[in-house]
């Protein structure tokens, strides 16, 4: 499976805010941009969908910014990949667009939604706070790139 880079970046802006430590503070965009690399235009929209799904709490403003609205322990990985991600891997699998003459007798999409189902109850066994158990590593990391800009 191939995650798209939109929900590489919505996974990788929930691990920065579960690794924020002080729930009174508030990350900007530009600054997880920075981090990751990733125009500021990009993550907007990744964290537009995220304050929409009910991930994170946005504060408009001078001093606003953003931060996780839920524990990391309710973040389950699975189902943000669900939110996120458009699971459709192979034309049969969008009903509305699907224009493949063998679907009706293909037996091809039941192995991939098989393999697919698979995929997502690994990633259902997860949460965020699983995969930021070594959050003060993560920690390193950020702000080593914090000095390096």
């Amino acid at each position: 499976m191939h995650l798209t880079s939109y929900t590489d970046y919505a996974l990788r802006t929930l691990i920065y805010l579960g690794t924020q430590k002080n729930d009174n503070t508030l990350a900007r965009i530009k600054e997880i941009s920075e981090i990751y690399k990733v125009s500021t235009n990009h993550m907007s929209k990744v964290v537009y969908e995220l304050g929409q799904i009910g991930l994170i709490s946005t504060v408009r403003g001078k001093n606003g910014g953003i931060k996780l609205a839920k524990d990391p322990a309710d973040i389950n990985i699975g189902a943000v990949v669900r939110k996120t991600e458009n699971l459709h891997i192979v034309e049969c699998f969008d009903k509305e667009n699907n224009m493949c003459i063998i679907s009706p007798a293909c037996n091809l999409k039941f192995t991939l939604n098989k393999a697919l189902q698979a995929y997502l109850s690994v990633l259902d066994q997860y949460t965020l706070a699983d995969v930021i158990s070594n959050s003060d590593e993560l920690l390193d990391i950020f702000r080593s790139h914090d000095r390096q800009v």
